[in-house]
Parts: C-alpha cells; structure tokens; sequence
C-alpha cells in the first residue's frame, strides 16, 4: 500500500480501536480491523503504519494496516486483507494448490449453517473448490522459533467454517483451508490446542477426512504485503 502514515501505538482497546501518537506528537484514536485478541501482536511503542479515509461520515480518519515489531518482523494486523492478499496470489498462479481454474466467484453461500465461502473456484474440466482464507499473526514465544498459531482466540464462526468445508468435501467438492500467514517471522503453523483445544480438534478431524490444509506467508515490499511462498502446517 502507498502512502501510508508512521505513528507509534499506545495502546489497543475495546476489540476495534487504537490510541496512536503521530510524527508530530498529535495522539489519535484510529479504527483497528481485527476481531481476534491480537495476542503478541500490539506491542506498546511500537512504530505502526496507517492507510487515511477521505470519508468524512468515518469516526475515524486512520485505520491501522501494520505494526514493525522489535524483533524487526512486520505484522498485517487487517484481517480483512487477508482475502485481497490470496486473490491477487491465485490470479498470479502463486499458489500452486488452486492454480488451473477459470473462474473465481467471492462470497458464495454454501453450506448448511447460512455461511458464504471466502473464494468459489471452477472450471469446466475440473471439480469446483470451495476455499476459506484464516489470517494468521499469532508467533508464540520464543519468537525465534517461528511457530505460528490459529486461532489467537476462541473462534466457533472458525469452527462452523470447518464444518462447512467438510461438508462440501464429503458432496464431492474440492475444500480447502488457506492460512494467509501476515507475519513475516512466522515459518510453519499450527493449531492453537491452547487457546482454542475445540477448533484444534476439528482441524485435525475435518484434515483426516479430506479438506486440504495450506498455508501461505508474505512477504512485505515497497508497496505492503504479497503472498509469496508455502510454508508448513503442522497438524
């Protein structure tokens, strides 16, 4: 993304919003789009980055779009960029497990638990594939390890994901579950058995059963983020 704006956090609170100081010292309460619990993911004084709303109706003028953590990774903490960043990677034939396709509808109802799958892919030679995308942040401590976990909170829409994709596998679909890894310090992902044992479970079941696990991680450019290469899930 261009143009975005430095500030240093203060702090994050009430799920959706942020108190930063800008470069000249201004403090402001800017939108924070991310409904997990961001664990280790808002580290006081830390260096943050801001995109700026042109609408004047927004409560807010700035929405939070990265943090640069200590240790020197970067952080994508808007979830909703995870579906844009998985998008522009398929359409760039990057990630190989969903390359082929013709056809790529968003936001198609599906399932029997009133759901919308993040991406329909199809193609008249092949069978069609249902894809959900999971933002993954969450590198547990010691960070030098590069474990990356999902969920960072207890996730039941995560869980009636899963039970959707199963669904479609078992009609004969393609389904498959895509970790967008927006951490670049994260190597490999795994299950959050400690924070969410229930959605761990059922990860592992709905795996053995036949919807695909994948997960791919970012790299961070002059212009953000782009998906850039396959890593390991570990189940």
């Amino acid at each position: 993304m261009k143009n975005l704006i430095p500030a240093t956090l203060i702090r994050r609170y009430k799920r959706f919003l942020a108190d930063v100081r800008l470069a000249d010292g201004k403090i402001v309460t800017v939108h924070c789009p991310n409904t997990g619990s961001m664990k280790n993911c808002a580290e006081e004084d830390a260096r943050v980055w801001l995109s700026e709303s042109d609408n004047p109706k927004r409560k807010t003028q700035f929405t939070w779009e990265y943090i640069d953590t200590a240790r020197g990774d970067c952080i994508g903490i808007n979830t909703g960029r995870a579906n844009s960043l998985v998008e522009e990677a398929i359409n760039r034939n990057v990630i190989t497990q969903l390359s082929g396709y013709k056809r790529l509808k968003r936001e198609v109802r599906y399932g029997e638990e009133n759901s919308r799958v993040d991406f329909l892919l199809s193609d008249d030679a092949k069978i069609d594939c249902y894809v959900e995308v999971k933002s993954v942040t969450l590198l547990e401590d010691p960070p030098g390890r590069g474990l990356g976990y999902f969920p960072d909170a207890v996730s039941e829409r995560g869980a009636k994901h899963l039970r959707e994709l199963m669904l479609m596998h078992q009609s004969g679909a393609r389904a498959v579950l895509l970790f967008c890894v927006q951490h670049t310090g994260i190597i490999e992902v795994r299950p959050a058995d400690h924070i969410d044992p229930g959605y761990s479970t059922l990860l592992r079941e709905v795996s053995r059963r036949g919807v695909e696990v994948i997960a791919y991680k970012v790299r961070k450019n002059s212009h953000g983020f782009r998906l850039w290469r396959g890593i390991p899930v570990h189940l």
